[in-house]
């Protein structure tokens, strides 16, 4: 069993809790449906841990299988055994000391062995513009999902009637088929492991228990979200079938993209055009943020492709600590046409001499 759960026979209880919530999470049937060898992993699992996790059971292990056991006719069969558990549960048959797995553990079934599986989860795609994803929104969302139903409240019965008890399991929700020296469990057929049958169906959902409907949420979308993004609503997902916990809403956000800004983490990224006059001689530019327009300072001689970095005037933090940086990048833009003023200047400018920028640039 210590194999099992991947941990040594010195093992504490918080190792050997961490090591079984680990593997519970990955074999879990309601992460792998139909999934049988991680159901059938899952029992193994859960089975290594309810013995050691008790410190009688454990110790009664260690003290050697075929003392826990008991041996059957013909003595203890370890490997049988590992098999038995490894194919989900088994009981002793054939007039030896026999034992039922799940009663061993404490439990009283297929059913028993995990509480009722919680309802599937749900996902909502909502549309958001580059705007109200910076700024933060309240909005209403429409679901279309199902629900309990209002009429049977979730039994499945008509009203003034009961689910009776399965007659192939009595209730026990697991039936057993011998095998030889040991009887495999395995769900019970007629009530799919709930251990109870619906004799008279609720004539709303017919004995689902649910029904459709659409409803209607509030969602609050914090300011700074990104494209991507989901939002949990604990418990508005779908009702479980078997009158476990109901399963959550996602809300996916997807953000549509903004004609001036880019995004970089919390950072803004903008583009600005500049004149070639105003990147030699300097100016102050106007450039637009996320709330309101600023100016910037350009430096006499700034090049083309220049980036300035605007502290704090980014995307909002979703932890609430500030802002990111707006990143400004200049493009200087030279003129396609000129008037014959303008040329004459550039030119009487061009004989004053300046440094030649191709002076590098050498042969050979």
């Amino acid at each position: 069993m210590y194999e099992t759960l991947g941990v040594s026979k010195t093992a504490n209880q918080a190792e050997i809790k961490k090591a079984y919530r680990k593997l519970a999470r990955q074999y879990h049937p309601d992460a792998n449906p139909d999934n049988k060898e991680a159901e059938a992993k899952f029992k193994e699992i859960s089975a290594a841990y309810d013995v050691l996790s008790d410190p009688e059971k454990r110790k009664q292990y260690d003290a050697g299988p075929q003392q826990f056991y008991g041996g059957g006719a013909g003595g203890f069969d370890a490997s049988a055994f590992e098999e038995g558990l490894r194919r989900g549960g088994f009981s002793g048959a054939g007039g030896g000391t026999g034992f039922n797995i799940f009663d061993l553990f404490g439990g009283g079934g297929y059913g028993a062995q995990r509480p009722p599986a919680s309802g599937a989860d749900l996902t909502y795609v909502l549309n958001l513009s580059f705007d109200d994803a910076l700024r933060g929104a309240t909005t209403k969302i429409s679901v279309d999902k199902d629900v309990t139903c209002p009429v049977c409240h979730g039994a499945g019965a008509a009203p003034g009637t009961a689910p009776a008890t399965c007659p192939q399991c009595g209730g026990r929700g697991v039936i057993s088929q011998n095998q030889g020296f040991f009887a495999l469990s395995e769900p019970c057929p007629r009530c799919g492991g709930r251990g109870s049958i619906i004799e008279t169906p609720c004539p709303r959902c017919g004995g689902a228990g649910q029904s459709r409907a659409v409803k209607k949420y509030t969602v609050k979308i914090p300011a700074g979200v990104k494209d991507g993004s989901k939002i949990r609503l604990k418990g508005k997902g779908q009702p479980s079938p078997q009158g476990g916990p109901a399963g959550d809403l996602y809300v996916k956000v997807q953000v549509a993209p903004s004609p001036l800004f880019h995004r970089r983490g919390d950072d803004l990224m903008i583009n600005v055009p500049i004149k070639f006059t105003e990147a030699a001689l300097g100016a102050k530019v106007e450039v637009p943020t996320s709330d309101v327009s600023i100016s910037l300072k350009i430096p006499s001689g700034t090049q083309n492709g220049k980036t300035f970095r605007v502290k704090g005037k980014g995307a909002p933090r979703l932890n609430g600590s500030g802002k990111g940086d707006l990143l400004v990048k200049v493009n200087v833009v030279v003129p396609e046409k000129l008037s014959k003023e303008q040329a004459a200047a550039l030119e009487k400018f061009a004989h004053l001499g300046s440094d030649n920028p191709r002076a590098d640039l050498k042969a050979g």
